[in-house]
């Protein structure tokens, strides 16, 4: 089975401005409400692949409600705990101010609802997907992630993780099958700006020196790289099309890239996936549809001069 980890899930509230002023009321038009949280988006994309998943991670109060409701009708198998006290986040983004957006801090996490996760994962052996996304509340520690990967290794579970900074560095010790980072979180590591593939490709190769095995880099504009497990080095380029969101298309690579290689065992063709349903994700106003990642899919036959 595979299981995603939202500690921090959210209603994300998207809302198209004629202009904007400080100081003045500002009114939409056009909005649209939906659930939110890279792994929740990880779980949505995979569900549009084929592939079932259990979403994990917290909700509170009458948002949190909300988020679930929303997502039992868009057919996901959720399995959130819920917190006594205080509400889940509700994220205000402003579509055309170049990625602007509000996002709240959501509620504390207490150390039995903690402890109830925590059981939970431990549940979880041979064969199992654990993709762990995203920031995580204040009332966590800074290596959560680290920790939990701590405590399934040596299980046969294949982990994935997704984050920045610390959260991701922490986590290397214990050999996740798979990092995502995009460029700028890559560079940031190392203090240095990364401009072309062959440089995300270099950087990537010291997180594996650092314990990732897989690292999988999205660069926007300029396609993905892969530094693979076998010590192979993969890129491609961005497939052509119009940039109408940006929100989850770093979540659907990683989707797009489990679902390549749990079907195929082939990174190339898990790169190709993953770059395809990031692509896709980033030409459509939501998350995107399985048939659409497929359209990009084919469409790098064309580019690569195969099938």
């Amino acid at each position: 089975m595979i299981y995603t980890v939202t500690f921090n899930p959210s209603l994300d509230y998207v809302v198209s401005l004629d202009g904007f002023a400080l100081g003045r009321t500002n009114r939409t038009v056009e909005e649209r409400l939906f659930p939110g949280g890279k792994g929740i988006n990880v779980s949505l994309v995979l569900r549009e692949l084929g592939l079932e998943s259990t979403a994990l991670g917290f909700t509170a109060g009458f948002v949190g409600q909300e988020i679930e409701r929303r997502l039992e009708e868009l057919g996901l198998h959720c399995d959130f705990i819920p917190l006594s006290s205080g509400c889940s986040r509700i994220n205000v983004k402003l579509k055309d101010f170049d990625g602007t957006e509000i996002n709240g801090m959501g509620p504390e996490i207490g150390t039995k609802e903690w402890e109830r996760l925590s059981g939970r994962l431990e549940a979880l052996g041979q064969g199992d997907v654990l993709v762990l996304a995203g920031s995580i509340p204040r009332s966590l520690p800074p290596n959560v992630y680290g920790d939990i990967l701590g405590r399934l290794s040596g299980r046969g579970v294949l982990t994935a993780v997704d984050a920045d900074g610390s959260l991701l560095t922490e986590a290397l010790a214990h050999q996740p099958f798979l990092v995502k980072p995009n460029h700028h979180e890559l560079g940031g590591i190392f203090g240095v700006e990364i401009r072309s593939r062959e440089e995300a490709i270099s950087y990537a190769k010291r997180l594996q020196t650092m314990g990732a095995k897989n690292v999988l880099v999205s660069m926007a504009g300029e396609g993905a790289v892969l530094a693979d497990q076998n010590g192979e080095r993969h890129q491609l380029p961005a497939p052509e099309g119009r940039l109408v969101n940006a929100v989850g298309a770093g979540d659907s690579m990683v989707a797009g890239f489990l679902a390549g290689w749990l079907r195929t065992g082939d990174f190339g063709c898990a790169l190709r996936m993953g770059l395809s349903a990031g692509s896709a994700t980033a030409f459509s106003e939501g998350l995107a549809a399985g048939d659409r990642i497929q359209a990009v899919y084919e469409s790098f036959g064309k580019i690569l001069g195969t099938v």
